[in-house]
């Protein structure tokens, strides 16, 4: 489902090279102790040519990670998002995913990152619905996990590292292993924080809501764009906190992010989620897939378009 089709080109440090060729040593300082920082970021069809989505503001968090880890990255956001737009238009497809990622690079070993070099690269590819066709006509079978988010008095959770995502790891395989699409994670309070790699939002009584930063949660590019759209529609909205058993009692939950968009969740731990056909969900939906694809002129701002 989610393997990986080879495309021409990969950006790192400044060099377009041959997808084949990028490469890195085994003794990589970033690949033994998850020193790194990334983003994964989307791009779309339009009739005017591929759009990247909100490519600033990933950028800027992709800086903003680096510097809450102290890691030294020589470029700007400009820099990085003229990157991504050559990168791109050289590989030549329509719709992809984005992948920047600065590391600690090969010289060094030890727990001391400071004295590393930090590489910057950029790769995209061809990847399709991050749950599968059936979550997304379906809505996804989720089941709260056993492991909790990782809380933000052992790593910063508003960066966006490589070692947060051992956490997701370990709830993703313990919710798949046990027949669910997706796993729903709590914080270290018991309340309610995100998914593996998504946000997650609760519907109820026609309010719409999302837990809050304070929550131990990553602030989501897409739970940003849903936001800005609930505020557009003058729905009812609050970040608040919610329990597991609000979960359950919901009328519609829903995950977002940049690799799952937005996606109804029908099941959480064998009980169904609502009685109807999620007309909230849908809103937020279409107007997120017309968005992305250039067709909503309201929001084109937030579309970097790659001219061929």
């Amino acid at each position: 489902m989610l393997t990986m089709k080879p495309q021409s080109k990969i950006w790192m440090d400044d060099r377009f090279v041959d997808w084949d060729d990028a490469k890195i040593h085994v003794l990589t300082h970033g690949l033994h102790y998850g020193y790194a920082v990334f983003e994964g970021i989307r791009c779309f069809s339009t009739q005017d040519g591929p759009a990247i989505f909100r490519l600033r503001e990933h950028m800027e968090r992709f800086l903003n990670s680096a510097r809450i880890y102290m890691m030294k990255i020589d470029y700007s956001v400009k820099e990085l998002n003229d990157a991504c737009v050559e990168l791109i238009r050289r590989n030549g497809i329509s719709e992809s995913y984005i992948r920047p990622i600065a590391y600690s690079a090969y010289g060094e070993m030890g727990l001391n990152p400071m004295t590393s070099k930090i590489s910057v690269a950029i790769a995209s590819w061809e990847w399709g619905p991050y749950l599968g066709k059936d979550a997304v006509d379906k809505g996804v079978r989720a089941a709260i996990s056993s492991w909790i988010r990782v809380d933000p008095r052992a790593l910063p959770i508003q960066a966006k590292c490589s070692a947060n995502y051992a956490n997701s790891g370990l709830a993703k395989m313990e919710a798949m292993k046990a027949g669910y699409d997706e796993a729903i994670m709590l914080n270290s309070n018991g309340m309610v924080a995100e998914g593996p790699g998504e946000n997650i939002f609760r519907v109820k009584d026609e309010v719409l809501s999302t837990p809050p930063a304070s929550s131990g949660i990553l602030r989501g590019i897409t739970r940003d764009t849903v936001i800005q759209f609930a505020r557009d529609l003058k729905l009812n909205f609050y970040r608040n906190d919610m329990t597991r058993e609000e979960l359950y009692t919901a009328d519609e939950l829903f995950f977002s992010g940049t690799a799952v968009g937005v996606a109804k969740i029908r099941e959480v731990d064998g009980r169904k989620i609502g009685n109807s056909a999620f007309p909230t969900t849908e809103r937020l939906r279409r107007l997120y897939e017309g968005t992305v694809h250039g067709k909503v002129k309201r929001y084109s701002k937030w579309l970097t378009t790659v001219k061929r």
